[in-house]
Formats: C-alpha cells, structure tokens, sequence
C-alpha cells in the first residue's frame, strides 16, 4: 500500500526531514507528504513539492488519503537518535526507509527561489550600506522555547542565548560587522546596538537572507539547519542538546560551541518527561566571557573582518565612533512596504528606518540622505538677500 507521511514539529524538523524523503521518491513515486506545520519549506525541494499537502488541504482524505498507509515517522524515538549515535537527518531516514543501519548524512541541499534569493541579496546589502560594513553577520538568538513574561525573556530548555550575553555579543561583533538579528522577540533596547531587525520576512524569505549574508551565528534552532543546506560558514552555541544530534559537528563549514559538554543530561522529548533533566540544564547557555571571546574570534578566523568603513562613502555621519547620523530613507518609488527592516542605531542619534528593494532593477541611488526643508521665514530672507 502507498504511504502518506505526516511530519509535524518545529521548522529544524521539517527541514531535516527533506533528505529521507528524497530518497525515498528515489524508488516509490505514489507517495504523499502531508505537513503539519511549515509546508512552505517543501517548497524548496524540486523533487517533493508537488507531493506536499498542508494539513487543511481541501478533501485531503477523500482525495488522498483514504487509500494510503499513514507514517508518522518519529526521530526523537529513534534508539540510534538518543543514544547519540545519528543526527536528525539520519533519524529520519532510519525511520521513513526503514534502514537497519545509519546511513550516511544525506545533502540537505534546496531550491530557493528567484524571489527570496533576490530580496535576500537586497536585504544584505541595504544593510551593508546603511551601517557601514562590508560583512555581515545573521544572527538567531533564541530556539523554539523562547519565552516572554512582563520584561523577562528566557528559555528553560536550555537553547536560548541569554539576554545579557546576546548584547555583550553585539557589542563585541559590530565594531566589525553588520548584524542582522533573527527573531520575532524584540529585545529591550535594540535600538541603540547599532542592529538591523528586518520584520515579517518568512522562513523562505530568512532563507534568502542567510543565503546572502557572509556568516550565521546560532543556536539549537531553524536557523542552522538553512545555514547547513546552503553551504555557509556557521558558528553554533549549544547547551541543552547534544551536538551529534541536532547539529553537523562533521562539517568543515560549522564551528561548534559546545557550552553544555560534560554538564547536560539528555531531554527524553517525545519520549517521557524528565523535571529534574530539564532543571538541570536549563542554565547550559549561560556564557563565560572567555566563551564570548571565542565566538566572536572564530568568526574573525573564518571570514575576517571588514576591510573598510563604507559609512563616508554612502553619506553617513559617524558619532562615538558607531555608523548613525541622519535619518536614512529607501527609494521613495518604492513605495510602502510592510516588511520593513529597523535599523537600530547608538544612542543619542537618529533612528534610522528603511524597507526592502522589491526585486526590480532600480536607477536612483540605494541610499540616500534626506534634505532638511528650510523654514519659511528662512526663505524669504534669502530672497531679500539675494535681492540686496
């Protein structure tokens, strides 16, 4: 009997989920996948998004599914998975390929499309431009179990980057960087980092971003699961979870920060409940200065630092030694958008607010440099001047 997948989970899950898939469309072409959540990511797969169903698709069971075997296929219950001996990847395929052994990490590899690769590339290089670099960095902050209570944000799972390290991080990476900021959560007081926080941009559309960006700094979340498809220089800092799971400690391309290593207990997820496992490591990423240190220069090592600042060049003043000045504005013909990106800037300086390039060749200049109206009086006296 045919099958019918249904894959559910956080968007890493759905991501990782994609190899095995693919192999098995290698030898069964009577198959569907229907996806819980995130099927926008299926999009990305020349081999599977015609065999894609969102779960409220229109008649799916009458269409669909009344003549199909129903997987449920499950990683997180895989033995080889938490025992530490494979990946998410790898769990996947031992599940939906029914494999005795563990394979070899298949290539997470994806189609991104001309829109997203384009407003990506846009994206990156408004940012360039606007704070002054030349390198840029995308940086996700929190995982899946992020949580905002009155002025607390925090992650008992472990996963999350905590506030206090995320801003000493900052400062210590825009001196030499510009830093795009991953996250649906505003942080208390981004503004005067000296940031960009673009909004409303899409998981496929993030894609775009971290596709166009020179490097990606991370934790256990979706963000280094596209940094890995897409083949970019990756530093990920992990607590909780174990690195041979949930991550590519193998990869040439990832550096690693295990802040958890030897402390952490594994999380039995989808399994049992473990209270006292999760207390245990609900601290695992809270950073030591010298872990700081090391981040910020293994990504130094990777990529380098700017080579130039290009604020004189676009018409951007400096104060305090940090990119600011007057308020910068997008191409008026480009008329409002709601994905906007907000440019936080030091403090004691303009806030600077700028949109997305739709992707269509443009004439005028990327960034310009609003002229301030002269006041009426003002005018008048200069025509009684020139009079004179």
């Amino acid at each position: 009997m045919n099958k019918a997948f249904f894959i559910n989970g956080g968007a890493g899950r759905v991501l990782c989920s994609i190899p095995a898939l693919e192999r098995h469309a290698e030898t069964h072409d009577d198959f569907i996948i229907v996806s819980e959540s995130w099927s926008e990511l299926y999009l990305n797969s020349k081999v599977l998004r015609e065999k894609v169903f969102p779960l409220g698709h229109k008649d799916l069971f009458e269409d669909h599914l009344k003549d199909k075997k129903i997987i449920s296929p499950e990683p997180y219950r895989v033995n080889e998975y938490f025992t530490q001996r494979c990946n998410l990847i790898q769990a996947f395929d031992i599940e939906i390929n029914e494999l005795d052994e563990v394979p070899e990490t298949r290539e997470l590899k994806l189609d991104l499309n001309k829109e997203d690769q384009i407003n990506g590339y846009n994206v990156v290089g408004e940012v360039k431009k606007t704070l002054g670099k030349d390198k840029v960095i995308v940086f996700q902050p929190f995982g899946q179990g992020v949580k905002v209570e009155g002025q607390f944000i925090y992650d008992t799972s472990g996963r999350s980057f905590e506030i206090a390290n995320i801003l000493k991080l900052i400062e210590k990476l825009n001196k030499d960087y510009g830093i795009i900021l991953m996250a649906t959560i505003e942080i208390p007081g981004w503004q005067s980092l000296g940031i960009a926080a673009p909004k409303n941009m899409g998981l496929n559309g993030w894609m775009g971003v971290i596709n166009a960006a020179d490097y990606f700094l991370g934790c256990d979340s979706v963000g280094q699961h596209m940094a890995y498809s897409l083949n970019k220089p990756t530093t990920v800092v992990i607590g909780s979870t174990y690195p041979e799971n949930i991550s590519y400690p193998d990869s040439k391309k990832f550096n690693i920060i295990d802040n958890g290593k030897g402390k952490r207990k594994y999380s039995p997820i989808r399994l049992t409940m473990d209270i006292c496992g999760d207390r245990n490591n609900e601290d695992l990423m809270v950073l030591e200065d010298k872990t700081l240190d090391s981040i910020v220069k293994g990504i130094k090592n990777k990529i380098g630092v700017s080579k130039k600042d290009l604020s004189d060049a676009l018409g951007v003043k400096k104060q305090g030694g940090s990119t600011s000045g007057d308020l910068i504005e997008s191409n008026p013909n480009w008329g409002d958008r709601k994905d906007a990106i907000s440019f936080g800037t030091p403090k004691d300086s303009s806030n600077v607010k700028s949109v997305l390039t739709p992707p269509v060749k443009y004439d005028k200049p990327f960034v310009t440099k609003t002229k301030k109206k002269k006041k009426p009086i003002d005018e008048l006296l200069e025509i009684e001047s020139k009079k004179s």
